[in-house]
């Protein structure tokens, strides 16, 4: 394994381009989250689909909301999924740069750990 591949897999970014699947047999998706998404989306789908039936015994309606609740969860579970993986990359992105100061400023006067606390 070559200095660049460790380098991706450590970061974290070789497991996105590397997962992926196909959508209908032909589409290659490589979107993070969208594989979770779609099944999501799928299961909502069913869920109101058949609740509605259910409830008003009208195929045609029954069909038309499953679709919406198809879009909707898969909407919303991708849009989930994508704000906790931005908020997940700036932690690891602070956490990173408080690694870097430590490492720059140990053993100097602006060492947090080597200065005393103001006495009140």
């Amino acid at each position: 394994m070559s200095w660049d591949e460790t380098r991706s897999v450590m970061a974290g970014e070789g497991e996105d381009s590397k997962k992926g699947f196909r959508l209908f047999g032909i589409l290659d998706v490589q979107t993070p989250c969208a594989r979770e998404a779609v099944l999501q989306g799928a299961g909502g789908s069913v869920v109101t689909g058949l609740l509605h039936f259910l409830a008003t015994s009208r195929v045609r309606r029954s069909f038309d909301v499953g679709f919406a609740g198809f879009m909707l969860t898969t909407l919303a579970s991708w849009w989930y999924c994508r704000f906790n993986r931005a908020q997940l990359r700036v932690q690891q992105r602070l956490v990173q740069d408080g690694l870097k100061n430590k490492v720059a400023f140990e053993g100097t006067s602006w060492d947090p750990e080597t200065q005393t606390p103001p006495r009140p």
